[in-house]
């Protein structure tokens, strides 16, 4: 047939044949495509590199990510250099070999970038860079067994813990599957498949009252006469010395508390996405879209008592600079503000939990507490019926208690 959209689309259509099934160019000798038995489809190219010599078969893409006329140009330049001599295949093969995991990564997170949020693509960078290139990212992607990604996985998750170990191994799971697709890795080869995961158990851990007091007092005392530095933190300052914390960081906490925002929807807030005669904030690309963020009087206090240095609320060390850019995370604040407070076990995403559930047991409905939080599934909101329950548990036994009463004798 004559390979053009067209054509490769009718054949892609008609009925799934019985045993692969080759389609040749009639323009182009060499060039065609073919489908297997479970309707994939892909292109290449037969060529001899020397007269006389063994045919061989270069994978030029699947049909569908790759056009019939790209496909087309593919094939004729790889024909054209078998002509000259050059193996295209063999070339292809030792690219693959050459290319590390390191690499391997850096192409798949460049490449598919455009295809998810840029706060995603940021952590799956990180992911890279923190979790998988210490441990496997000179080893060659080709040579990888599975036996080396179970290894990382382990080590991963005494380090880091749990979720960052499945997580690692979820990215690269997903590098290796876009490598086979393009060429960089042997389609079908994936050591990060079939490797034994941790089981995850959903965190449910709310602030109490007490700890929320403590937490409170920690942050006063940090932000004014500042923290006492100890062995385990000293690094620019001598043990013992007290440090003052940014009220930048102490004020992130407390938004955080004050609204249930998300980490990263503080951390890079901007001055223009603040509306404080309104008291909401506008984000234009939170985890689930477009969201408003409704700040209560305390939350516009903070914001109001910030000083603005550059374009965002929460300042970090670039802050106006001309490569300015968020701050990258609370985690050394955080953890100096528990250890004062003497709290453990709360990771700053608690503090939403915390949000969410006073909420509940103030005894607003789930589908009110779902749209402060921006969740975009009502399921996800569910998961904090349990305050739900003790709302209405308390309420039946305030009614029993009085209906009990008016009768008289009943216990």
């Amino acid at each position: 047939m004559r390979i053009t959209t067209e054509t490769v689309a009718a054949a892609m259509k008609s009925a799934l044949p019985n045993k692969t099934k080759y389609h040749f160019d009639d323009d182009l000798a060499g060039f065609g495509f073919y489908r297997t038995t479970t309707g994939t489809g892909t292109f290449f190219a037969e060529f001899r590199t020397v007269a006389g010599g063994s045919k061989k078969r270069l994978k030029l893409g699947r049909v569908g990510t790759l056009k019939a006329n790209e496909a087309r140009e593919a094939a004729r330049k790889a024909i054209a250099n078998a002509a000259l001599g050059k193996d295209l295949a063999k070339s292809r093969a030792e690219g693959r070999a050459a290319a590390t995991v390191a690499r391997l990564l850096e192409l798949y997170n460049e490449r598919t970038r455009d295809k998810r949020k840029a706060s995603t693509a940021d952590g799956y960078d990180l992911i890279a860079k923190v979790n998988i290139v210490p441990h496997i990212g000179a080893t060659k992607a080709a040579a990888v067994t599975r036996q080396e990604v179970q290894r990382m996985h382990g080590k991963v998750g005494k380090a880091r813990g749990h979720y960052a170990a499945n997580r690692a191994v979820a990215v690269l799971k997903a590098a290796y599957a876009w490598g086979g697709k393009h060429g960089h890795v042997p389609e079908g080869f994936n050591p990060a498949s079939g490797v034994d995961r941790y089981r995850e158990e959903p965190r449910e851990r709310f602030l109490t009252d007490a700890e929320m007091i403590a937490i409170g007092d920690a942050m006063t005392e940090a932000e004014t006469i500042g923290l006492a530095v100890d062995a385990g933190t000293a690094k620019h300052a001598p043990v013992g010395q007290r440090v003052v914390m940014s009220p930048y960081a102490t004020a992130a906490v407390r938004l955080i508390m004050l609204t249930g925002a998300r980490l990263r929807e503080i951390l890079h807030l901007r001055w223009d996405e603040v509306d404080l005669e309104r008291g909401i904030l506008r984000l234009p690309d939170s985890k689930t879209g477009k969201k408003l963020v409704y700040l209560p009087t305390a939350a516009i206090d903070i914001i109001k008592g910030l000083t603005p240095i550059g374009a965002f609320v929460i300042a970090g060390e670039s802050a106006g600079t001309k490569r300015e850019k968020p701050r990258a995370d609370l985690k050394k604040p955080w953890a100096a503000i528990l250890k004062r407070a003497g709290v453990s076990g709360i990771r700053i995403h608690d503090l939403r939990h915390t949000f969410a559930s006073i909420g509940v047991g103030d005894q607003m409905g789930l589908p009110v507490i779902g749209a402060l939080l921006g969740h975009s599934n009502a399921a996800t909101t569910k998961r904090y019926a349990h305050a739900a329950d003790e709302v209405q548990r308390r309420a039946v036994e305030a009614i029993g208690g009085k209906i009990a009463a008016a009768l008289g004798g009943v216990k």
